[in-house]
């Protein structure tokens, strides 16, 4: 069974002047694979993924290009074009994803950018997007123990910090303390989970919790600093976000690793930064 608004892998079963065709199944018959979008040496009889969604005669159609978001996701998503009847996305096909009015929280502004939900219409099934996100996430008990790792989506600022969507389905928040880096609503990264409240609702730290991650990040730290001559200009006194940007930790977790090395008498502190012994 095709899913619309999702990437299928079909089978190519006719060649015409302007395409390939593919089957659909019994229920839906052959989709149109146009010419511009078929890969070179496709024959009658391969399978090959393509993502399908309407035309503009709200036919059915396939292509080999990837949307920047498939149904079922949520995404952050820059307005391309405004009209009487909605907000237009660029999502990465020909034909931009519909907002209708109704589905914007505010007014959308041609070239802004918001998190949307993009979903099947249940009357007219068609692809559109929502920026009424809080009705898509799932309330429901997430099913993760502290200390995993999940991706998440910088959704929303709130009093306490970061609001984020996580794996794509749940709500989970990063307060301010345990936020190191620079982070704006539309990034994506990896995080782990540090609580898990009464209501299933999840709070997050952008490093690993526990003094295992330090033990860890010793290794990689150490591997670094061998891996370039021995010497890394980051030290103690470094800008956190220098040292996120670099090793993806925090300046706790970076200086507890300093220090074990040091302990271990690997490496040498120095005005420049560390030196390998």
């Amino acid at each position: 069974m095709i899913e619309l608004g999702k990437t299928n892998t079909l089978t190519v079963v006719k060649s015409v002047d302007f395409g390939l065709y593919l089957d659909g199944g019994p229920e839906i018959g052959n989709i149109l694979l146009p010419s511009r979008y078929v890969p070179q040496g496709t024959n009658i009889g391969d399978a090959i993924d393509v993502f399908l969604y309407l035309d503009m005669e709200e036919k059915i159609i396939a292509t080999t290009e990837k949307p920047l978001a498939q149904v079922g996701d949520f995404a952050y998503l820059e307005v391309a074009w405004v009209n009487n009847f909605g907000a237009f996305l660029h999502w990465g096909l020909m034909k931009d994803l519909f907002v209708p009015f109704r589905e914007q929280k505010m007014k959308m502004v041609k070239g802004n950018s918001y998190i949307v939900h993009v979903h099947l219409d249940e009357d007219s099934y068609r692809i559109m997007a929502s920026a009424k996100v809080d009705r898509y996430i799932d309330n429901s008990f997430a099913p993760y123990r502290v200390g995993d790792e999940v991706d998440i989506l910088v959704w929303q600022k709130t009093e306490l910090g970061l609001k984020v969507i996580v794996n794509n389905r749940y709500a989970g928040l990063l307060y301010d303390d345990q936020i190191f880096c620079n982070l704006r609503t539309g990034d994506r990264t990896k995080a782990y989970v540090s609580q898990i409240r009464p209501d299933g609702k999840l709070d997050l730290r952008l490093s690993r919790p526990g003094q295992g991650a330090v033990q860890d990040f010793s290794d990689t730290l150490l591997q670094y600093i061998k891996d370039n001559g021995g010497h890394t200009a980051l030290g103690d006194k470094s800008p956190a976000e220098d040292i996120y940007e670099v090793f993806g930790v925090s300046k706790k977790v970076f200086k507890k690793a300093v220090g074990d090395l040091y302990k271990r008498r690997l490496i040498t502190i120095q005005p420049d930064g560390l030196r390998l012994n």
